[in-house]
């Protein structure tokens, strides 16, 4: 215990804010400027924050223990994405990804095709609940076909993403909307209302962009693209409607809110069943190793082998490497009290309102690109915010939004966050690629800093403002 308190003694402003510039500068020059995998300047990082603790007298037990104490955060996600890149290869398989593909072909025009991306994956979304089911799933099918007709990679994954986000957003299904309201001690469906005001500004921007940037291809012979990509798909997949009974599954399961893992090992069951039922023949050890390593396409066409040779729980370990250094960097970061250190103090210090929200907004950014974990991007600005929030009159509602729309939304556009990651590698798309055209994670903080500011929008506590902040607080707690 006595070497704990040592490792652990109180961490001097100055001294976080150097620590977490450094950080940002090594992962920032190695991304950016040098084009490398995050993994080596995260990696780099956590070594440099280790021999920072060393230096400060930290003995190894306690750096165990933060790295424990992040790592156990992912345990979950980190199932999930193993058993989506299962997901992915069996859907193939099985026919279901190359059946929605060729539906959609057919049922969404090529002059609207961005929009309308934009559109579907924001209601499937908001009925599900799950961003990363959504890019995973439809997501793929609509990729392949955005390609397909000549639009540019970046703009489709952008605009699938944004749907995703937005329906992950707004869904009371989804873990990140619930973890916002809990944090901030807010009613759920308060909170989803609450959140139109920067919602569906970001939604409308978003959609208008989309209808400049996605209308018409820019392939002139995509016509012919797609109807070679439909014949081949015809030729060596299983075509059919009953494609469509996993996505309803889907549907049942987030409607009845069986968590995610069980939903996805049903999905997995369910188009193992459907690949043996089309295709008899198949061998219990080929389906073995697709789920291991993917499926692979051999079609004879180039395009479309390398759109669909993808999933396979092996395809998913670079994504999970990353996340076990993000998570580990992460946990070290909070067992030495570093972004802690450099939140609350800022928080203690803002006068007017929308000073605060810009602030609460720029922390959990600042805790997306440092930490790199979408769930610590709500809960420590929850934390270090709420009561300065109260004592500035501002409801709970106030601060659910706003750490909805700085940290849940942003984790996408941070080439080292969980999410962003997930995203790039499910797609094939960079994430620095596609960050110009993920519109809605880009608009809305734009939105909700507006709010804070022009007050539009901004829930307060009953018969306050900033003048009888003490007053407010006094009735919030009853007194």
């Amino acid at each position: 215990m006595k070497n704990e308190e040592k490792a652990v003694k109180p961490v001097k402003f100055g001294e976080a804010i150097i620590v977490l510039l450094l950080m940002l500068v090594i992962m920032g020059t190695g991304v950016i400027k040098f084009g490398l995998s995050p993994t080596t300047p995260v990696l780099l990082v956590i070594a440099l924050v280790i021999l920072w603790a060393k230096v400060r007298g930290a003995d190894w037990d306690t750096i165990h223990d933060g790295i424990i104490d992040g790592i156990k955060t992912g345990i979950i996600p980190i199932f999930i994405f193993l058993l989506i890149g299962a997901l992915i290869s069996v859907w193939i398989a099985a026919g279901i990804i190359p059946s929605m593909m060729v539906f959609g072909f057919h049922l969404i025009s090529a002059q609207w095709f961005v929009p309308s991306v934009f559109l579907v994956c924001a209601i499937v979304g908001t009925s599900i609940g799950s961003a990363f089911t959504i890019i995973s799933t439809i997501g793929i099918a609509l990729f392949g076909m955005g390609t397909t007709m000549g639009f540019n990679p970046a703009l489709v994954a952008g605009a699938i993403i944004s749907g995703a986000i937005f329906g992950d957003k707004t869904s009371p299904l989804s873990d990140s909307t619930n973890l916002a309201s809990a944090i901030a001690e807010s009613e759920l469906f308060a909170h989803i209302k609450n959140l139109m005001w920067s919602t569906i500004p970001a939604f409308v921007v978003s959609l208008v962009l989309y209808f400049i940037l996605g209308t018409g291809s820019s392939d002139a012979n995509a016509m012919g693209k797609i109807n070679t990509t439909v014949a081949t798909l015809n030729a060596n997949f299983s075509i059919t409607w009953w494609a469509a009974l996993p996505i309803i599954v889907m549907f049942v399961c987030a409607w009845r809110k069986i968590p995610a893992i069980e939903t996805l090992l049903l999905n997995v069951g369910l188009g193992i069943v459907m690949l043996f039922i089309e295709k008899p023949s198949t061998s219990l050890s080929s389906v073995a190793t697709m789920i291991e390593s993917g499926f692979v396409s051999k079609t004879g066409n180039g395009s479309v082998d390398a759109l669909l040779s993808r999933g396979g729980i092996s395809a998913m370990m670079a994504t999970v490497s990353l996340i076990i250094l993000t998570l580990t960097l992460g946990g070290l970061l909070m067992k030495f009290n570093i972004i802690q250190t450099a939140m609350v103090p800022l928080a203690k210090r803002l006068k007017g309102s929308g000073s605060l929200v810009t602030a609460a907004i720029l922390s959990g950014i600042g805790v997306n690109i440092f930490v790199g974990e979408q769930y610590l991007s709500v809960i420590l600005p929850g934390k270090a915010f709420k009561q300065t929030f109260n004592d500035k009159g501002l409801d709970n509602l106030a601060l659910s939004r706003v750490l909805e729309d700085g940290g849940t939304v942003i984790n996408y556009l941070v080439p080292w966050g969980v999410a962003a990651v997930f995203a790039a590698n499910t797609l094939g798309v960079s994430t620095l690629a596609y960050l110009p055209f993920c519109f809605f994670s880009l608009f809305s903080p734009v939105f909700s800093i507006l709010s804070g500011f022009t007050g539009v929008g901004l829930k307060r506590l009953p018969s306050t403002n900033d003048d009888s902040a003490t007053s407010a607080t006094m009735a919030a707690n009853g007194r």
